[in-house]
């Protein structure tokens, strides 16, 4: 492989461009949904280990003079972040600052959906995968439905629309009526394949629901027409009933998109990973935290991207799942 540019924009072997930066906040979580970790939960991270919000703003920043243009914020949960709100501010505040997104369980937004827009939150997207409340708790283990309804409205309320709700395709749901649910609220819902990420590393493809499996469902009770131009979005999307109201997929399994992806990610103890099922990652806390200049640390991030694979592999007999779960890399 040829050596890693030194100028331009932040680009991989095969000519994509990243422009869009997932940060996860903290690998908490308040729920412990069944896909995702144990019921006991796993080992988090320690206070010293995570970035402190100066060197989390700090790495933005360089992220941004790269050219990313949007910002997604993610967890674990990152509500539960406290500082959440003053980091919005803080990143709305940079030098051609980016387009900031958020994407949470929803527990707890009904307290800060107006000032973290307040703060600069443009964009919001709850996760949600089930309007039952007792098949809520059997997901998530936790009874917190009328919690994540209130944080929807919220999030309405102050402004955030179109409020975007993410569900993983479950077994045993009728992906149409969750459809339903959300369009008689005004929400814009995606169905997400569920992904080999989760802590126990028990996925298995023969009982996740796919992309066709999914749009079948939805197919029987509403009528969907593509929408064109979907660009580097990671969900292909259709109107409803001829429009103006919008579902999406993200078929990352079935239907990967990898070919036109312009994400990068920066967990919360400072990895920068070029794909969600990277085998690797490049430290930017530790050589920041023994003085590197941004200089170095550009060079770092630019390293990471030129690395990047060719897609994530699943399916092929050489992938292998990442160690680290979903909660500790960020959506």
């Amino acid at each position: 492989m040829s050596a890693h540019p030194s100028s331009g924009p932040l680009v991989d072997t095969f000519g994509r461009v990243a422009t869009d930066l997932r940060v996860s906040v903290t690998d908490r979580c308040n729920l412990r949904c069944t896909y995702c970790m144990p019921a006991e939960g796993l080992p988090w991270m320690s206070k010293p280990e995570m970035l402190s919000d100066d060197e989390m703003v700090r790495l933005i920043g360089l992220f941004v003079q790269l050219g990313i243009t949007q910002l997604r914020l993610t967890g674990g949960e990152p509500l539960l972040r406290r500082s959440l709100v003053d980091l919005v501010r803080r990143f709305s505040e940079l030098p051609n600052a980016p387009r900031i997104a958020l994407t949470t369980n929803g527990i707890g937004l009904d307290r800060l959906a107006q000032p973290l827009a307040d703060a600069g939150l443009s964009r919001i997207n709850v996760s949600l995968d089930t309007v039952s409340s007792e098949r809520f708790l059997q997901l998530t283990r936790r009874d917190r439905f009328a919690d994540v309804e209130r944080g929807l409205k919220a999030a309405t309320d102050a402004g955030l629309a179109p409020v975007k709700v993410n569900a993983v395709a479950m077994p045993g749901e009728d992906p149409a009526d969750l459809l339903a649910w959300c369009l008689d609220r005004g929400y814009e819902l995606r169905f997400i394949e569920q992904m080999p990420l989760d802590a126990q590393h028990e996925w298995s493809r023969a009982t996740m629901l796919s992309r066709q499996e999914i749009l079948d469902s939805l197919g029987a009770r509403f009528s969907l027409s593509t929408v064109e131009n979907r660009g580097s979005a990671p969900a292909e999307t259709f109107y409803v009933n001829g429009g103006p109201h919008k579902v999406g997929v993200i078929a990352s399994v079935t239907a990967p998109f990898c070919g036109a992806c312009d994400r990068v990610r920066l967990t919360a103890d400072g990895q920068v990973r070029n794909c969600l099922f990277a085998r690797s990652e490049n430290d930017l806390r530790g050589p920041m935290r023994d003085g590197a200049s941004d200089e170095q640390l550009v060079d770092l991030i630019r390293l990471n991207m030129w690395g990047k694979a060719r897609g994530h592999g699943i399916g092929t007999p050489d992938f292998v799942q990442p160690d680290r779960p979903m909660s500790a890399i960020g959506g």
